[in-house]
């Protein structure tokens, strides 16, 4: 009766927590053990043999985001060597759908949290700048399937998106002046007025009503 009593509060923790209904954390659980191997934690070696991340162009950085301590909440940059059940859940409620039932200063900050956990994918040294670097590498590993997309084509492609990134975050800029990377108020800019609800899903946890963006 004592160990039903503490499961079912510490459900009901995880729930304030996380926004998660009862039935969805347990079946985040079942998925949880289930690349865990029943252990009490993942490790990023439990993703690689999940089949929908395996021909994924950006799969490491889908793994990298899950030990991220910055996504984690622990206030820190670097990467975490192993998640709780926990920690499992803080990750996947970024991409809890947004609740009908919030207002709309809820509906904003739900929607800055899922651009945050996108803007740390992208910015892969923790300095609070997607440099043209960084969205270069992003841009070669999404189109790296892509045969008919050499190297080079898709450098010109990341080259003129930060072009295009920089004339709506800073205007016109001076011939002489250098744009040192997206800031995260430069993405909730470009991100204005997006769908980022749609944009990709987590399909490889089998839940339909989660969803991830990129």
């Amino acid at each position: 009766m004592g160990a039903a009593h503490s499961a079912s509060e510490e459900v009901r923790e995880l729930v304030g927590k996380t926004g998660f209904s009862s039935d969805q954390i347990e079946q985040l659980h079942r998925r949880f053990k289930q690349l865990s191997g029943d252990q009490p934690t993942i490790r990023k070696e439990n993703f690689n043999n999940v089949p929908d991340l395996e021909l994924n162009p950006i799969r490491s950085k889908i793994i990298r985001a899950f030990f991220d301590n910055r996504n984690l909440r622990k206030g820190s940059s670097g990467l975490a060597d192993e998640i709780n059940f926990e920690d499992f859940l803080t990750i996947m409620s970024y991409f809890r759908p947004i609740d009908t039932t919030m207002d709309e200063e809820q509906v904003q900050l739900c929607r800055k949290e899922k651009l945050r956990f996108l803007f740390h994918m992208y910015d892969s040294d923790s300095d609070g700048r997607i440099t043209l670097e960084e969205y270069r590498n992003v841009v070669e590993e999404l189109l790296s399937g892509n045969p008919h997309i050499e190297k080079e084509s898709a450098r010109s492609i990341a080259d003129g998106a930060m072009m295009e990134a920089a004339s709506v975050c800073v205007g016109q800029m001076e011939p002489d002046q250098v744009y040192e990377g997206i800031t995260f108020d430069d993405f909730l800019k470009i991100w204005q007025g997006i769908d980022i609800e749609t944009k990709m899903h987590v399909r490889f946890l089998n839940m339909e009503t989660i969803a991830l963006c990129h």
